[in-house]
Order: structure tokens, then C-alpha cells, then sequence
């Protein structure tokens, strides 16, 4: 009958006798020992234990507590969620309370009973479980109003999670991203998550209108004010009123009109185009552009004062070919909606067609993949998508550089990487990925559970 796996339990103590004594109180646990800091450091990397008790007084110096606090800072540098116990000498509470200071989760002075500190390690340990599954939660919990983003990236998860953060404050919020990356999406998705989800979500593309119509179309006109004014009509600032205003492209904004938006971010008031009279409006600003704005700063093109009027929140978003996994998951979902809407039934992607996606690099990004698939699905002759019926350029793109030289990091790495791939490539299908993978279904389960990954 096999047992299960001790949880590691990393004991730092540089003398024998309670080195010994801690190791036969804690046999529930795999006891890994250290006595120094750089040994402690290599069994925290080896172990990644979830718990450490330590010294403080440790070599080279036994009798000073500067190894030992450099030690606890460098664990909760590398492991911030691990739970160190420290353990000090009799009446050396100012060291003890410096300890916690410092992030450490609880302190023993010596000689302690082995019982209590048993069940401050056994609380330890559930306290860690339980902030681990909260995190796997979080991680796993796309939010409902981002619905119509998908993804699987991490990075694009961090996104959601920083959208529900901000919703509910009144912040400028402004989304960087090259074309067709999903600017507005996660503005519609800001919105539905804001309290002011009932209320009117307005967007203007500022790079789509005239200059010579723009500030009409912002600012709204009164009646005579100018040939063909035949109607008092508010502008879209207004009509966005206790709602959510979008400039997209906002880059793009002439430089008077500049001038004018900063005065409205300012006053938070409108004057329309032949009118005397000041419109107080209540509305949410989201910006959306691709352009590099500090860059036009310098040149002269972007106001500075504006830009920190509308960087409160800056979110940056990356392009497909940095989101692992996304193309083909893209590209599975546009083909499901594409076929129901041109009536061709059930249509499949083919594996060389999956492969072609994941290698093109799509400089226009989920615009590009929604026409590429569209486009597909119209065209071809059967019910299964081939590389022949993308037609796209197969260059393959460079493996990104992996500068960490911690081997469990990038294994961890290297398995997520895979696995979200592999998901992404077989849309979803859990079966199929651990075949793909060459693992059985509940490693692929365990792996995922591990990793945080959503099933």
C-alpha cells in the first residue's frame, strides 16, 4: 500500500541536536534541513516548501541576527506566499517583532514546546492551501462582462482582472495596443462592469471624422451656427452623459481640438459650437490608441497636459502572436459563429490548417483573424478547413529568450506554454490535448490544477 507524499517542511537551524529533535517532531512531514543561507536558499528552490521554520542566528555569524534576516527577506523575495516561523532566544522580542515586520507569519521562542509549534505549522500550512486555491480561483474566473473577449493568455487574464479592479472607480482609463487587438472590447467590457453599466456607452473612432466635423461631432452645435445647422444637436461628450465616453484613436486628435478636450477634462462642462450656455456633463472617459503618445509628445503633435489628464489608468495590451494559445482558440471560435451564419453546418479545422494559424504572426491582430476565417469558411469546398484554404504566408516567428536560469520555473513555464497551446490548438477538448501532449487525461487535470489553468 503506497503512502502519499509528505508535504516539505524546510527547517533552517545550524545545530545538530535541535536540528534532530525538529526533524523527529515534524515526521508527518517531509523535513528538509539547512543550516546556513545558502544552503536554506538552494533547498527553497529545490522544495519549494509551502513552510519554513528558522534561526536567526545563523553561520557565519551564529551569535548576530543579520544572516538570519537576510535569509527571511531573500525567502519572502523569492516566495512572497511561503509562511516562515521564526524561531528566537529567550526575551528577544524586538528581534521577533522586527521579524513580523519584515513579513514573517509567526515567532517561537526557544525552547518551545514541539506541540504548539506543531499546530502553528499545521495552521500555516492550511492558511497557504487556502490563499493557493483562491489565487487558482481568480486565475481560472474569466469575468462574465468580458464575455466576448477570448483568451486563455495569462496576460490577457492579468488584463480582466486589472479591468474589474478600476470598473468601479471614476478613473481615465487608456488602453495602448497596435490595430484590432480588442481596444474596444475591453472598453465595452470596463463599461458593463462600472456602475454606470446602465446607462449609455458611447464610442467615437477620432481618426474616422473630418477635422472640419470632428468638434461638431464631440461638442454637438446649436441651431444657425453654422450652413446647414438646421436643429439644435448634441454632441457625443453629451449624449454620453452619466455613461461612458470611448475615444478611440485618440492619438489622431487634432491639436485645437486637443486644446478643447483638456479644457472639458478640466471644467467637466460643454459648450456646443454657436452656443453661450455651459452644459455640466456627468461621463467616464475611456482612450484607446495605437500610436506611441509620448513619442508624439516630444515631436510636438500630443499635449503633454492631456496625456496625464487621460493616463490615469494605462493598460497595455499585446498583440495575438504574444498570447499563447489565442490564434487557434480565435480561429476555432470565428469558424463555430462564421459557419452557423453562411448555413455550412458543422466545420472543422484541419490540423495543418491549426499549425498555419499558430505560425503566422497576424500583424492585424484579431482583425485580421476574424477576415482571414471569414473568408475561409465562404470559400471553401468542404467541411473542413485545410492550410490551402487559409492562404496564409507560413514564415515561422522566433522563439521568445527565456533569461531565468531556475529550472523549476522554467519547467513550470515550459508546461503551461504547452499545455495552453495545446487546449488553444484543440479548442478547448481535454481529450484531445492530452493526446496531443502524449500524457494521460488526469495528469493533463493535474497539471492544469497545478499551473491555475481553467478546464
Amino acid at each position: 500500500m503506497s503512502s502519499a507524499k509528505l508535504r516539505p517542511l524546510l527547517i533552517v537551524e545550524d545545530d545538530p541536536a535541535l536540528q534532530k529533535q525538529l526533524r523527529w517532531s515534524f515526521d508527518q512531514y517531509e523535513a528538509v534541513v539547512a543550516s546556513d543561507r545558502e544552503s536554506a536558499m538552494t533547498q527553497l528552490r529545490r522544495h519549494t516548501p509551502a513552510v519554513v521554520t528558522m534561526d536567526l542566528g545563523l553561520p557565519p555569524d551564529a551569535d548576530s541576527v543579520s544572516e538570519g534576516f537576510k535569509l527571511l527577506e531573500q525567502i519572502l523575495a523569492q516566495a512572497p506566499e511561503t509562511k516562515v516561523i521564526v524561531l528566537t532566544g529567550q526575551n528577544d522580542q524586538n528581534n521577533a517583532l522586527r521579524a513580523i515586520a519584515l513579513g514573517a507569519y509567526d515567532f517561537f521562542a526557544k525552547p518551545f514546546e514541539p506541540d504548539i509549534l506543531a499546530l502553528t505549522i499545521e495552521r500555516a500550512f492550511r492558511l497557504h492551501d487556502l490563499q493557493q486555491e483562491n489565487r487558482r480561483l481568480q486565475s481560472m474566473a474569466q469575468p462574465d462582462v468580458l464575455a466576448g473577449l477570448i483568451t486563455r493568455d495569462p496576460e490577457m487574464l492579468r488584463i480582466c482582472r486589472t479591468i474589474e479592479k478600476v470598473a468601479n472607480a471614476n478613473a481615465t482609463v487608456l488602453f495602448l495596443g497596435e490595430s484590432g487587438t480588442g481596444k474596444e472590447v475591453l472598453a465595452r467590457g470596463l463599461h458593463n462592469a462600472s456602475p454606470r453599466r446602465n446607462e449609455r456607452f458611447v464610442a467615437i473612432n477620432c481618426a474616422a471624422i473630418p477635422e472640419n466635423l470632428l468638434e461638431s461631432e464631440l461638442f454637438g452645435y446649436e441651431k444657425g451656427a453654422f450652413t446647414g445647422a438646421v436643429k439644435t444637436t448634441p454632441g457625443k461628450i453629451e449624449s454620453a452623459n452619466r455613461g461612458t465616453l470611448m475615444l478611440d484613436e485618440i492619438g489622431d486628435l487634432p491639436l485645437p481640438l486637443q486644446s478643447k478636450l483638456l479644457r472639458f477634462l478640466q471644467e467637466r462642462v460643454v459648450e456646443r459650437i454657436g452656443g453661450r450656455q455651459e452644459i455640466p456633463i456627468d461621463v467616464r472617459i475611456i482612450c484607446a490608441t495605437h500610436q506611441d503618445l509620448k513619442t508624439q509628445i516630444k515631436e510636438g503633435r500630443f499635449r503633454e497636459d492631456l496625456y496625464y489628464r487621460l493616463a490615469d489608468i494605462v493598460i497595455n495590451i499585446p498583440p495575438v502572436r504574444s498570447r499563447v494559445g489565442d490564434s487557434a482558440l480565435l480561429a476555432h471560435a470565428f469558424l463555430r459563429r462564421f459557419a452557423e451564419e453562411q448555413n455550412r453546418g458543422d466545420m472543422t479545422l484541419g490540423d495543418d490548417a491549426v499549425q498555419a494559424i499558430e505560425r503566422h504572426s497576424w500583424p492585424g491582430n484579431v482583425r485580421e483573424l476574424e477576415s482571414c476565417i471569414k473568408r475561409a469558411t465562404i470559400m471553401a469546398d468542404g467541411k473542413r478547413l485545410t492550410a490551402e484554404d487559409i492562404a496564409l504566408d507560413l514564415a515561422a516567428d522566433s522563439p521568445a529568450d527565456t533569461t531565468t536560469l531556475d529550472l523549476r520555473t522554467v519547467r513550470e513555464n515550459a508546461e503551461r506554454t504547452a499545455i495552453v497551446a495545446a487546449l488553444g490548438r484543440c479548442n478547448g477538448n481535454v481529450v484531445r490535448a492530452s493526446d496531443l501532449l502524449g500524457v494521460s487525461r488526469p495528469t493533463l487535470y493535474d497539471l492544469m490544477h497545478k499551473l491555475g489553468l481553467k478546464v
